[in-house]
């Protein structure tokens, strides 16, 4: 199966074919480093993990980068509000990014460079474009020229015109055009600065993700990442000053996945509209969470509220129990049968897979397993089940978790008999409160249990159970 990806340069659906056989660059925008990551980090944090893990799973060696910004307003401002040091702000957040991270169970990515400590790549790298003529310096700032290239606009699909036409008659005098963007810009009252050939400042924010990009995947490399927010000006800039220091071409695939949105606004912390990751994770399992986020095709926004997580939690909690009673039903399997389902369990992962090489496309591949946990549903209540079809649906799983992470793994200490005995306690103990007409806790018992996946049913014959 060959894996496709919707590039945003070429607004095209293309083959991925990597730059080199050897191994894929990988580089994601991360975080800016002076508060708590809140949910639309989430998104982007699970959305590129899970794009990871299929590449790998398609055969490739991925480099993974992904960057920390730490020299921008907000953390300058938040760490004087607090009277600290930069990096003792942005030290704490970063520390709190890879907790939540891997709360999330979102793996480490293999560099993660520090905008600070690449100073004095990003110098070279601005004094390189002024050599080349790409860049200026006024008043102790650096611009890039825009009237210097002939492809600006390629990523966000906006001529320079229009954009020129639009701009405010109040336009910065130390630029020659009024696009011209910043590549250093002179240290303001009480901001930390580094000393460079034009002032004491501090770099702009695009040269630093080209530099540190280039510096851990090379000039060209197959993959880069963000939010759609960032396609205009962010990643639009950065190709504009990496290709002019290489004169190649920059980034062969861009993928730019959608807004965590509360209501009709998304979700950032200017606008305060904001939930953290930590408090989200204080009401809500760190599985349920992840799949929440991935039940969207990536590049579509999610709509962030408790409803579509309780939503999430009971779909997972199916999928779970399917995948539980498959377990529990190894121990009892027949391994002198053989039926028809190793087929169904080996085409389910055909399936899964399609869905994912068809630019990662997790809610089609996620119905696809709902599709094949009804059809294991159905297997499971048959009176003979052999033991080579058990193991290729557990066989599935794995697969489809390789790329999701997203099932609990099988404790192995609860066997059926020790389970038929606590749920007789507990059908006891519903009993006695029915009988004494308390009627509050039979219904909490009867709830809870259904929310575990568990249905219990009044009859003639007493009560039943199941695994629902």
């Amino acid at each position: 199966m060959t894996l496709m990806v919707q590039n945003t340069l070429s607004g095209k659906l293309e083959e991925f074919v990597p730059v080199r056989e050897d191994q894929v660059g990988m580089y994601v925008c991360g975080i800016n480093t002076y508060d708590d990551s809140h949910m639309g980090h989430a998104k982007a944090a699970v959305t590129f993990d899970i794009i990871r893990r299929h590449v790998e799973k398609k055969g490739y060696n991925v480099k993974y980068v992904i960057n920390f910004t730490d020299i921008e307003d907000h953390c300058i401002e938040r760490a004087i509000k607090l009277d600290w040091p930069l990096d003792k702000l942005t030290d704490k957040y970063i520390a709190e990014y890879h907790k939540d991270m891997t709360a999330l169970g979102v793996r480490k990515a293999d560099v993660y460079p520090v905008a600070s400590h690449h100073m004095g790549d990003i110098i070279d790298a601005i004094q390189q474009l002024i050599d080349k003529g790409m860049a200026y310096e006024s008043g102790g700032d650096v611009y890039f020229r825009v009237s210097k290239v002939k492809n600006y606009g390629v990523l966000s699909k906006q001529k320079l015109e229009d954009m020129q036409a639009g701009a405010r008659i109040d336009v910065d005098e130390k630029k020659e055009n009024p696009m011209d963007f910043t590549l250093w810009k002179v240290k303001k009252e009480n901001e930390p600065f580094w000393s460079s050939p034009w002032s004491e400042g501090r770099p702009g924010w695009h040269i630093e993700c080209s530099v540190m990009s280039m510096k851990y995947l090379g000039e060209t490399f197959d993959l880069h990442g963000g939010g759609t927010e960032l396609v205009f000006p962010h990643h639009e800039n950065e190709i504009l000053q990496s290709e002019a220091l290489s004169s190649k071409p920059f980034v062969k695939y861009w993928l730019h996945g959608g807004l965590m949105n509360v209501g009709s606004e998304k979700m950032s912390k200017s606008l305060n509209n904001f939930f953290t990751i930590k408090d989200v994770l204080k009401e809500f399992d760190p599985l349920v969470v992840r799949f929440f986020l991935m039940n969207t095709h990536y590049k579509k926004p999610i709509d962030f509220n408790d409803t579509a997580l309780e939503e999430a939690k009971r779909s997972l909690s199916r999928i779970q129990n399917t995948l539980d009673n498959a377990r529990n039903a190894l121990a009892k399997a027949d391994d002198t049968i053989t039926d028809g389902l190793v087929g169904v369990a080996e085409q389910a992962i055909i399936n899964f897979d399609e869905a994912m090489d068809n630019d990662f496309n997790s809610r089609d591949a996620i119905a696809s397993i709902f599709d094949f946990a009804k059809e294991v549903n159905k297997y499971l209540e048959s009176t003979s089940i052999s033991k080579n079809s058990i193991e290729a649906i557990l066989r599935s799983f794995d697969e489809f978790d390789d790329r999701l992470t997203i099932f609990r793994e099988s404790t192995g200490s609860l066997d059926n008999e020790l389970v038929d005995g606590i749920m007789q306690v507990l059908i006891d103990i519903r009993k006695d409160a029915r009988a004494n007409k308390d009627w509050a806790t039979a219904d909490k018992i009867r709830d809870k249990l259904k929310e575990l996946g568990i249905t219990i049913e009044d009859t003639n014959d007493g009560v039943k159970w199941k695994m629902s």
